[in-house]
């Protein structure tokens, strides 16, 4: 996450009606749209799928304002348009007038996708982990060409350090479980920190989990969805596809491996950061839900965000993670 400012509560990303979505869609690819503008399911954008008079789909995501900003848009792009180039599936942004891919209306940007259909699974063949080892491969290939300008770096000393601040200086805990999260993130901070030192950051997609790989059958799994790209260590764009923790699919992810490593080198050392970077995401998933209740005055995916008992389980799972870390034994083979 990318946070600027809060957002205006009325601002044009509030006002958006089919007339002005379609209106500045029309406007920004100089073509004419069907009456079709059918909203889509987002938790944090507003999305929008609409038809050409030619018949071809077309996708409009909105950026909630405060999110992100310019530069940290224009890094995903860019990322976007580089792997399109090298005819890696994913689904890049469509040119605008005026050459650019980020549009901008009233300080709401927004950007328009060709319709790409497909589906999910949240278990994969053989086959496919070799797949997707070498769909990485090769988007990671192209991630380490450079450093992004403005997206988060993903270190517990940088990025959690930052996520649990927020928590912390929103008051979104009880006032007497506040102290216990503060001592046990930074304690997780303070004995992970070492793990990522030396450790390779490059670009990455971020938060590559089943929904955002799409599979077209006749073709191959699409990379979707990069809103949360970051500088960060390549282990990061696969172990939430483990069907579980690390030393219970070995299996998984030497097929991965080798997939991956038809196009790129991996380091195995970096395997040690899978449970480190679970840990790490608890606390991003808490503050993202804090950013909707703070945006919103809700949360739409947790239903009991915020109370005694949502806490109480955090600050539990958290401190067991914790746990499973410092015990963790590295497993035999020669994958590491």
């Amino acid at each position: 996450m990318n946070r600027t400012v809060p957002p205006h509560a009325h601002s044009a990303f509030h006002r958006l009606t089919p007339d002005i979505v379609l209106g500045l869609v029309e406007k920004a690819l100089d073509i004419r749209c069907t009456n079709l503008c059918r909203p889509l399911a987002s938790y944090i954008n507003r999305v929008y799928e609409l038809e050409g008079e030619d018949g071809e789909g077309l996708v409009v995501k909105f950026y909630r304002p405060g999110r992100w900003t310019r530069a940290a848009l224009q890094d995903e792009h860019e990322f976007l348009l580089e792997l399109a180039s090298r005819e890696i599936p994913v689904i890049a942004p469509l040119v605008l007038q005026g050459n650019g891919s980020l549009g901008e209306h009233e300080g709401m940007y927004f950007t328009v996708f060709p319709k790409c259909g497909g589906r999910s699974s949240d278990e994969f063949s053989e086959e496919q982990w070799l797949e997707i080892g070498r769909l990485l491969g090769r988007t990671h290939a192209v991630g380490a060409g450079r450093i992004p300008e403005g997206r988060i770096t993903m270190t517990p000393d940088k990025s959690t350090r930052q996520q649990a601040d927020y928590l912390l200086a929103g008051k979104f805990l009880p006032a007497d479980l506040a102290p216990q999260f503060g001592e046990l993130t930074t304690v997780l901070i303070a004995e992970i920190s070492p793990l990522f030192a030396n450790t390779e950051m490059i670009r990455i997609h971020g938060d590559c989990h089943f929904s955002n790989l799409i599979y077209r059958p006749g073709e191959s799994f699409y990379l979707i969805d990069f809103d949360d790209m970051a500088l960060g260590p390549p282990v990061q764009d696969f172990w939430m596809l483990l069907p579980g923790y690390r030393e219970e699919t070995f299996a998984e992810i030497d097929l991965f491996l080798e997939g991956y490593e038809t196009f790129r080198d991996f380091d195995r050392r970096s395997l040690r950061l899978i449970e480190p970077l679970r840990a790490m995401r608890f606390i991003h998933y808490m503050a993202w839900c804090a950013y909707q209740v703070a945006e919103e005055g809700l949360s739409r995916v947790v239903a009991d965000f915020g109370t005694r008992e949502y806490w109480q389980r955090e600050l539990r799972d958290l401190a067991e993670q914790m746990e499973r870390i410092r015990t963790a034994i590295e497993p035999q083979g020669n994958w590491l």
